[in-house]
C-alpha cells in the first residue's frame, strides 16, 4: 500500500497542497482530480519521489520511501504530463537506453520493445528519430519506457495527450488490465469521463485541498448525482458553466 501522509508543499510563501492525504493499494485506480492549479501535479511529483514534501510523508508498505529513495523510484513507472525524450534517438534506441538504467537484460529489452511498437501501431517508425514523431508517437513510447520494467507502481499524469481514440481507447483498458494484474495505479487527470470509467476511487482537489476523496460510486451516490461530472461541478466549479459557454457563443456575434 503507498500512502500520503498530510501532505503540504510550500513553494516560497505560497501553499502548492495542505494537508493532503489518501492511500492507494494494489488492484485498484486512484484518480486525482481538480481543476489547474489545485496541486495535482505537485501531488503526482512528490509521489514519485521527484521532489520533497515541506511537510507529510510518502509511506509504502509501513516504510517512510525516504529511508530508500532510489527503490521507491525502482520500483515506480511514471508517466509524467510533458515529454522530455532524446529526440535524436529512435524509439527502440530510446527504449534501451531505459532499459539499460532500468538493469534490464539486453534481450528482455529487445522482446519488450518488439512487442510495444508492434501494439502501438509504431513498428514501421523504428529507424526514424522521434524528432520526426507526432506527439501521440512520442507519448506512446513515453509509456512504454514506464512499463518496460514491469514496476508494481504505475503513476499516470495527463497520459492521453496527444493520443487519438483508438489509443486513448486502449490506454483506457490497458489502466484497468494493470489493476487486474495487482498494480498499485495512480490516474491523474482532467478528464472527468476517463477517470470516471478506468477509476475505482477519486480524490478530488480544489485550491491545494481535498475536498472529496471515496470509491467513485460511492461518491456519486452520497452526492446523489448520476456523474463524476456533477459532483465535480458541485464541489469544485464556482462558475455557471452552461452560462458562459452561452455567453461565448453571443460573444462571437458581437458587432455584427
Amino acid at each position: 500500500m503507498l500512502e500520503a501522509v498530510a501532505l503540504t508543499k510550500y513553494y516560497g510563501a505560497l501553499p502548492a497542497i495542505r494537508d493532503v492525504g489518501f492511500d492507494i493499494r494494489p488492484g485498484r485506480v486512484l484518480g486525482l482530480l481538480g481543476p489547474n492549479g489545485s496541486g495535482k501535479s505537485t501531488t503526482v511529483k512528490i509521489l514519485t519521489g521527484l521532489i520533497q514534501p515541506s511537510k507529510g510523508r510518502i509511506v509504502f508498505d509501513g516504510v517512510p520511501i525516504e529511508q530508500d529513495l532510489i527503490a521507491h523510484k525502482a520500483r515506480i513507472g511514471y508517466v509524467p504530463e510533458e515529454a522530455h525524450l532524446y529526440q535524436y534517438l529512435t524509439g527502440p534506441e530510446y527504449l534501451a537506453l531505459v532499459g539499460g538504467l532500468r538493469g534490464l537484460k539486453p534481450d528482455v529489452v529487445e522482446a519488450r520493445t518488439e512487442a510495444f511498437l508492434k501494439l502501438w501501431g509504431i513498428e514501421d517508425a523504428r529507424y526514424a528519430a522521434m524528432s520526426s514523431y507526432s506527439k501521440g508517437m512520442r507519448q506512446k513510447i513515453l509509456l512504454s519506457a514506464a512499463l518496460l520494467h514491469d514496476p508494481p507502481i504505475v503513476i499516470f499524469d495527463e497520459p492521453n495527450s496527444g493520443l487519438d481514440v483508438t489509443a486513448s481507447l486502449i490506454l483506457r483498458s490497458f489502466v484497468r488490465a494493470l489493476a487486474r494484474e495487482g498494480k498499485l495505479v495512480v490516474y491523474s487527470s482532467h478528464l472527468l469521463e476517463t477517470v470516471e470509467a478506468v477509476c475505482t476511487d477519486v480524490v478530488i482537489l480544489h485550491e491545494g485541498r481535498i475536498v472529496a476523496r471515496d470509491e467513485v460510486t460511492r461518491l456519486r451516490d452520497l452526492m446523489e448525482m448520476p456523474s463524476l461530472e456533477q459532483v465535480f461541478r458541485a464541489l469544485v466549479i464556482e462558475t455557471d458553466v452552461d452560462r458562459t459557454a452561452d455567453d461565448l457563443v453571443g460573444a462571437m456575434r458581437l458587432g455584427a
